[in-house]
């Protein structure tokens, strides 16, 4: 990897988003074993603590599905089929292994389409509740504690408490150095384009925790350096949804004149608001994080007395980036077929529209064969808040 230096950090984000997995290759050919995971339910802290690098998996917008729907229905979920796509094709051929887990219908019915297809010497189906009580958790610690158990067979190397609880640490730091790279976007305008910040999010998560705090770093002090800008006039946007990973909707959105400043995406803020509590057992920390902490569709369960308490609870940090980041407008992507996200757009849009912030629901494939359209939907939604 390129050496982190001062004024570089935005060039080699560039360049691990366009060659994405360049990285992961080097590591491979180096010895490293690469283990990859498809959605923020992916437990990094057990890899990093097993020793090996966890790759999140992405797809590619602008790549047609050719060979993936001869083993998956069309009705999946397309963010999926593209990535099973991609890795048939022999994308991701330097994987050692993958972890996928329960999560919805698009995951947990290919699991073992994937599995059979792939062939990886590695796999493991972490078997996440859906629910969030203390039996759960007690049963989240013993399915990490079974996916130690197959990691430790595989790599042939004990997983003790301290190496669980030095990834934890490195990992906590590693969100929050992302967190103050997401405060230069509150500026007006922001000191970071929503183009720029997903090319760092995609290439964060496709590197080794330490090169990947290495690399925020790096960008942070990067954009600092350059100073304020002018007053911005561009209208102040959020996107919400799933896993949004290529540049092309951010371009529809930031070629319009508007800037995007916020997110709440499985591979933005949704990763990285939320660390995991120092706790003397570190599998209780990791096991409240990823069924409390994570505000995901499928492992939230409202404890409130009313419906209106229930909202606050599960969207209450979407109102809260509203105001932190003077948001004019949100965005609300959801691919088609995405059932848990699906489920909830009625309740997210008049939660966030209650306050007066004006919200564009748009349903699209993972392709840029209708961007064309969206990005119409778009200009007509900012001429209306405009």
């Amino acid at each position: 990897m390129t050496e982190m230096r001062d004024g570089n950090g935005l060039a080699t984000a560039e360049k691990l988003y366009t060659q994405y997995g360049s990285r992961a290759r080097e590591l491979k050919a180096a010895g490293k074993k690469i283990i990859g995971y498809l959605s923020a339910l992916g437990p990094v802290e057990i890899m990093t603590a097993a020793g090996v690098v966890p790759f999140r998996l992405k797809g590619n917008v602008s790549e047609a599905i050719s060979k993936g729907d001869a083993y998956m229905e069309s009705i999946v979920c397309p963010f999926v089929r593209n990535v099973f796509d991609l890795a048939v094709k022999g994308k991701y051929d330097f994987l050692d292994g993958m972890v996928l887990p329960h999560q919805c219908d698009s995951i947990d019915r290919t699991n073992e389409t994937w599995s059979y297809t792939l062939k990886l010497p590695y796999w493991h189906f972490l078997n996440v509740p859906h629910v969030t009580g203390d039996p759960s958790i007690t049963f989240m610690k013993e399915i990490l504690r079974i996916f130690i158990g197959t990691l430790e067979k595989f790599t042939g190397t004990k997983i003790t408490d301290e190496a669980i609880a030095a990834a934890v640490k490195a990992h906590n730091e590693n969100r929050k150095l992302m967190r103050d790279l997401y405060d230069l976007r509150k500026s007006n305008p922001p000191a970071i384009s929503g183009t720029e910040m997903m090319k760092v999010l995609v290439a964060a998560m496709s590197l080794p925790v330490e090169e990947s705090s290495a690399l925020i770093k790096a960008v942070t002090n990067e954009v600092k350096a350059k100073g304020a800008a002018a007053n911005g006039k561009g209208k102040r946007i959020m996107i919400i949804g799933d896993q949004i990973d290529d540049v092309a909707i951010i371009d529809a959105i930031e070629s319009t004149g508007a800037c995007l400043v916020m997110d709440d995406l499985s591979l933005g803020a949704k990763m990285y608001w939320q660390d995991v509590d120092a706790t003397p057992d570190p599998l209780q920390g990791i096991a409240e994080r990823y069924l409390r902490k994570l505000k995901i569709p499928t492992t939230f369960v409202g404890s409130a007395d009313t419906y209106a308490g229930i909202l606050e609870e599960r969207f209450g940090h979407m109102k809260k980036y509203v105001n932190e980041f003077k948001v004019d407008g949100v965005i609300l992507f959801i691919y088609k077929y995405c059932d848990p996200y699906g489920f909830e757009v009625p309740a997210i849009k008049s939660f966030i529209e209650s306050a007066g912030t004006p919200v564009l629901y748009l349903e699209d494939e993972y392709s840029t064969s209708s961007l064309a359209r969206v990005k119409t939907r778009i200009e007509a939604f900012l001429e209306m808040i405009a």
